[in-house]
């Protein structure tokens, strides 16, 4: 379990002025309302469009890895759309940590939280598989007012911002582990906690299998999948999120308990993870992480990278 970050008196030191002015001036503008926040991470998103060449280049080529049959035209309106919501995430996550409950509560919904339910009826652990969308923050803290969970966690460098980090998480969290506290979070499992986890980013060779992911036929996909499911009294729970058109707000959906998983086959349990990972993405692609180097990991770690 990570030990909370405490409050220091060297928070206050002139070093940290310029993080205490920025986050008092984005606290003024959380205030503003909902759509209006969405219209500034739209502009913000299109700077950084311009700004962060190098994140750009690395998301128009993992559109174009994984949509070939896309046309230039489309794969780059699409890298547009989801700067957007590389913009819009910047509230969401001053949403997620700072809004009050009664007014977040308004713009979320979960769905089939039945599933969940039923496997904590029947004494079991949830470990729920969640994919890397921009509105991350902001989906787990209206999945917390459901039922708050286990989360991983990982300190920030900088020890103010990780005071800030961990008063907004633990929000919507009933505590936080540390990222590599496997038994950690094996024995939250087997205590019955639902437990986030997300599977779908390059986690390196160690403990991964190279199976399909959209068009790229050898992808590294973690197998961590496959020892939490296995070594922890649990069911495994696909978990799709979205941000709702018309300002609505966004959407936790909590699907049917994977079956039969893991099935001792690692490499098809991995492909079966990442063929989830494909629905969830393709119900609102510009809203997933492209930013991320997704296939850095070669097989051949002599072979030439993709980027």
């Amino acid at each position: 379990m990570v030990k909370a970050p405490q409050f220091q008196w060297s928070f206050l030191h002139p070093r940290y002025w310029p993080i205490w002015l920025g986050c008092a001036l984005l606290w003024l503008i959380s205030w503003l309302p909902y759509p209006v926040l969405m219209k500034l991470g739209d502009g913000i998103g299109l700077l950084l469009l311009k700004l962060l060449k190098s994140r750009a280049k690395v998301a128009r080529r993992n559109l174009e890895l994984c949509f070939p049959d896309k046309t230039a035209t489309e794969r780059e309106a699409l890298l547009r759309a989801n700067f957007k919501e590389s913009g819009r995430a910047l509230f969401d996550t001053i949403i997620a940590w700072w809004w009050p409950a009664w007014r977040l509560q308004r713009f979320g919904v979960v769905k089939g939280f039945e599933h969940i339910q039923a496997a904590r009826d029947a004494g079991q652990g949830v470990l729920l598989l969640a994919s890397h969308m921009l509105h991350l923050e902001t989906a787990g803290r209206i999945f917390g007012f459901k039922l708050p969970s286990v989360g991983f966690y990982r300190p920030h460098n900088n020890p103010l911002m990780d005071w800030l980090q961990y008063r907004g998480r633990i929000k919507a969290n009933k505590y936080m582990i540390g990222k590599r506290e496997v038994k950690a979070l094996l024995q939250a499992l087997d205590q019955g906690e639902v437990c986030f986890y997300l599977p779908d980013q390059d986690y390196g060779r160690k403990k991964a299998e190279f199976v399909p992911f959209f068009a790229v036929k050898e992808t590294a996909t973690t197998t961590g999948t496959l020892l939490f499911a296995a070594g922890a009294n649990c069911q495994v729970i696909p978990v799709y999120t979205r941000r709702l058109p018309g300002f609505k707000g966004y959407e936790v959906e909590c699907l049917p308990a994977l079956e039969n998983f893991p099935s001792g086959d690692d490499a098809a349990d991995v492909r079966r993870v990442n063929a989830w990972v494909e629905q969830a993405v393709l119900r609102a692609p510009e809203q997933y992480m492209w930013l991320h180097r997704r296939f850095k990991t070669r097989p051949d770690p002599d072979s030439p990278g993709l980027y």
